[in-house]
């Protein structure tokens, strides 16, 4: 009986070896070391790729970290709190996933993290400052530090993201630094490319949740504020296609949203998403200010800044600045807000309504005594 068996898995064919080809083989253009891809294609393949992605444990880290390593890619993931990391770890096929713990403020361990790599990413963003850090600190400092060590290492690429608002004189600190941040990166690295979309929404985002849940923080500016959200999920896409994108040419994308809407309007889509109306009185600048900054100083969660209020004042750019590259540059068509945001707010329905259908299409929700 065992020699039967023994006999009937001789006869077993054999699996033929894995065979690489010419065109599974890249040439980097500025360090010339070899990328050799493995596999079909997929997690459980090797695309050769090794991305470091600084800040991954924020709100697009985490989907830009699931995009890149469901490709094959090594992914490092600098980390902070223990705690931050765990969830990162299996979003890629076993020890894909390379957590490094790293203090903005250690050049050595920057250094550590990204040294293996040929491409960085920078997602590192703050929307408050904190006693430990200040907007500087994080989107200046860091920025800085992270572009010079990746050109003393030869890093192939950098990608840095911005935001579509920076600029020089804005009224915003927070956009302030962000375009000081984006001057020092091209100062400290040859040919990197710039990120700059516009407010994000998408599962745990501060946009739609914060809407549905505080709405009077969306009524400044009497809710007549112009933005241009866009989805998270294709921002995570755009960064992952530019890793493979020719590096050195120091491009800037600007990657806002399809359609652009007044707070009121964007309250308006997550009523109609909701089935449930959101209304908030207006609170003027001072008075909001005011409260923002004991609620900042008195709590030890993030709530709302002052400058957080001044941004709720400034429009979105009515368009993309000249020279920039946008969704066209990356053969893409982002979503359009009220399209796929019902899994986000769905929650914020009452139980009687938890399951209906959104037959709306994005109108404002009126309630039955209303419609009448």
């Amino acid at each position: 009986m065992f020699s039967r068996a023994r006999a009937s898995v001789q006869q077993l064919p054999r699996r033929p070896a894995s065979v690489a080809g010419y065109h599974d083989l890249n040439i980097t253009p500025k360090s010339k070391s070899p990328i050799l891809r493995q596999g079909p294609g997929g997690r459980s393949s090797v695309t050769g790729h090794v991305a470091t992605v600084f800040g991954c444990t924020g709100f697009l880290g985490r989907y830009t970290v699931q995009k890149i390593a469901r490709t094959g890619a090594q992914v490092v993931t600098p980390y902070r709190d223990e705690l931050e990391r765990r969830h990162l770890k299996p979003m890629g096929d076993l020890g894909q996933i390379v957590p490094m713990e790293w203090d903005a403020r250690n050049h050595q361990q920057i250094a550590e993290c990204l040294r293996h790599s040929d491409v960085v990413y920078n997602l590192v963003g703050r929307d408050h400052e904190t006693k430990n850090f200040n907007y500087d600190d994080v989107h200046v400092k860091a920025a800085a530090d992270i572009a010079s060590i990746a050109q003393q290492e030869g890093i192939e690429r950098l990608i840095h993201v911005s935001h579509f608002n920076a600029a020089h004189d804005s009224p915003s600190a927070f956009y302030r630094a962000k375009q000081a941040g984006e001057d020092l990166v091209r100062e400290n690295f040859d040919g990197p490319s710039i990120v700059r979309p516009t407010v994000m929404f998408g599962h745990e985002d501060r946009f739609l949740q914060q809407m549905a849940f505080w709405t009077i923080a969306y009524k400044l500016n009497k809710g007549q504020t112009r933005v241009k959200p866009v989805h998270v999920l294709d921002v995570a896409e755009a960064l992952h296609k530019m890793m493979t994108l020719d590096p050195g040419h120091g491009d800037t994308y600007s990657l806002p949203g399809p359609k652009e809407y007044t707070y009121n309007e964007a309250i308006d889509v997550v009523s109609a998403l909701t089935l449930k109306e959101h209304k908030a009185p207006s609170v003027p600048k001072a008075l909001a200010k005011a409260v923002a900054k004991v609620m900042d100083k008195s709590l030890w969660w993030q709530t709302m800044s002052e400058d957080e209020v001044e941004r709720r004042y400034i429009d979105d750019l009515p368009g993309i600045p000249a020279g920039h590259k946008s969704w066209n540059d990356l053969e893409m068509m982002p979503d359009i807000m009220e399209d796929v945001s019902i899994p986000y707010v769905r929650r914020f329905r009452s139980a009687t309504t938890s399951n209906l259908p959104v037959e709306s299409g994005g109108k404002p929700y009126r309630p039955p005594s209303a419609q009448m």
